[in-house]
């Protein structure tokens, strides 16, 4: 266990951050710590759902307990990269030309409906959230830090969508669905007054999420795990029923989503119920391309082919 004194406060702190986000969005518990999850990894996370789910609410409330500046672009057919990444305008006075900066320049950017964007819009976001930098007439400019990318798209059936290709979906590090409330959760929801953003209380500093996501990093992971995730890595590379075998990105993506989930449930060290606990939200965006836009009820039930990957390999065995 993690005993110091710092760690446990760190701990109490981020048990604080779940709670509020628990007011928030009402019965999603699980959902709520992937994105926790995704976050202390240094991902970016995509969140498929029909509107109304509770999507925007997720990403305003996880920039408010963490003190992180928040923009939200509302992606259209007609969205631009220069609408997004900024732009440089020339100043007659000076005879020069300034750059003015996008809404990206945010450490927390809610790209919403990014699937209603045209590829090269699309395009333009997945280089940011890649390299963190932007670059405008031959000049780099660097995005915050942290910076973290929470892009929801609507399901494929409806019109006006440009689904992502396999090489961008790779680029998120989770893909979640918060779905539909329970019946219990929505009574709730409709009896009491709902959590206000401005009710919730800023618990970190963006400093302090950088130093966690740096301890983060620092886990351990024994062989026995590692060696776990590279059975599960390879069965899918030789399965043949199985359209997108997991690459050696996946592979560094379900080692630190694993990190993040034993650290939330301080411990630094890794245990192979970590990997299990991520490796759907990891990997079946990435496996089985076919799926996603499909499962909107929230729950794992549609995530067929990951889910037998982990039926399939014991996390005890020998490599």
């Amino acid at each position: 266990m993690i005993l110091n004194d710092m760690n446990t406060q760190i701990n109490a702190q981020l048990d604080a951050v779940f709670e509020a986000l628990n007011k928030v969005i009402l019965g999603k518990e699980h959902q709520v710590k992937l994105a926790l999850t995704c976050l202390l990894s240094q991902g970016h996370l995509l969140i498929e759902d029909l509107p109304g789910m509770g999507k925007t609410t997720l990403s305003h409330a996880l920039a408010r307990v963490f003190g992180m500046a928040f923009s939200r672009i509302q992606f259209t057919s007609d969205l631009l990269p220069a609408d997004m990444l900024g732009v440089s305008i020339f100043n007659p006075n000076s005879q020069e030309f300034t750059f003015k900066k996008g809404p990206i320049f945010n450490q927390i950017v809610l790209a919403d409906e990014i699937n209603r964007a045209s590829p090269k819009t699309q395009s333009a976001l997945l280089e940011s959230m890649e390299e963190q930098q932007v670059s405008i007439d031959g000049t780099t400019h660097a995005l915050p830090s942290p910076f973290f990318v929470i892009a929801t798209q609507n399901p494929g059936f409806q019109s006006g969508t440009y689904p992502l290709p396999e090489s961008q979906l790779d680029r998120f590090l989770m893909r979640i669905s918060l779905g539909y409330p329970s019946f219990e959760a929505e009574k709730a929801m409709l009896k009491n007054a709902p959590v206000k953003q401005d009710e919730l209380t800023t618990l970190f500093s963006p400093e302090r999420l950088k130093s966690m996501q740096r301890d983060v990093e620092g886990l351990y992971a024994s062989d026995n795990v590692i060696e776990f995730i590279l059975r599960l890595v390879a069965a899918s590379r030789h399965a043949k029923d199985i359209p997108n075998p997991l690459s050696p990105r996946a592979s560094k993506a379900i080692l630190n989503a694993a990190k993040a989930w034993a650290y939330l449930h301080n411990r630094d060290f890794v245990v192979p119920e970590d990997v299990q606990a991520v490796f759907v939200a990891v990997a079946e965006h990435r496996l089985n391309v076919s799926t996603v836009n499909q499962n909107i009820s929230g729950s794992t039930e549609g995530n067929a082919v990951s889910q037998q990957l982990l039926r399939d390999i014991d996390p005890l065995a020998a490599a």
